[in-house]
């Protein structure tokens, strides 16, 4: 489901900032040799992720789902002096890539790139994230929330990918017969029902959930 006009979406890309050229060329290179390059957040979503970082500057964040880096090189914008990104993938395949890009864009003391299980390496982690970015698994997004939720400080956020999954998350034969839609409408329906946090749902790209931790 295409969820802009194309029209506007082309205008759209047109006045947003460009991606800087190592962005751009992990973005060619993913369409290029990757598998499911749809995976990748991309020049729209990558700048809203930047300016998000830029605005909040944080210390620590915490990515699950790293793909090929790009979104863990568009937090890197933002964060603070001295600051961490802990990002975590099960795919050991695409591990040359990313360390690639990383070295590349001289950022081996700032990002560091973690291979396996998540809730197993999120339970080893013992950083404060003032943000965790969830775009992994979507059967595990529940489960992802509730392993980070202590890590993320009063006033951290909490940003989900995919929440909108082209549409599906209306349909109910799609919820009934997808674990992945089911686990989506689950996530945006705790979200909604937990009073530690304030929300807003973006339409941007497949649906950007953001939360605002605001209680314990």
């Amino acid at each position: 489901m295409e969820f802009l006009d194309p029209a506007i979406e082309q205008y759209v890309n047109a006045h947003t900032s460009h991606e800087s050229e190592i962005l751009r060329s992990l973005n060619r290179e993913t369409h290029q040799k990757i598998l499911q390059p749809r995976m990748l957040s991309g020049h729209l979503q990558g700048r809203v992720l930047s300016m998000i970082t830029n605005m909040i500057k944080p210390k620590n964040v915490l990515e699950i789902g790293t793909y090929t880096g790009y979104s863990a090189l568009c937090f890197a914008e933002g964060i603070q002096k001295g600051g961490r990104i802990d990002t975590i993938d099960h795919n050991e395949e695409l591990e040359p890539i990313v360390t690639r890009y990383i070295k590349e864009a001289g950022l081996q003391d700032v990002i560091h790139h973690h291979i396996g299980e998540a809730l197993e390496i999120i339970e080893n982690l013992d950083h404060k994230y003032d943000i965790v970015f969830i775009d992994a698994d979507k059967e595990n997004y529940l489960n992802y929330y509730q392993a980070i939720f202590e890590k993320v400080p009063v006033g951290g956020y909490i940003i989900a990918d995919n929440v909108l999954w082209s549409g599906k998350i209306l349909d109910r034969k799609e919820i009934e017969n997808d674990p992945d839609t089911k686990a989506l409408v689950e996530y945006n329906e705790e979200i909604m029902a937990d009073a530690r946090v304030e929300n807003v749902l973006f339409p941007i790209r497949d649906g950007l959930m953001i939360a605002r931790k605001i209680a314990e």
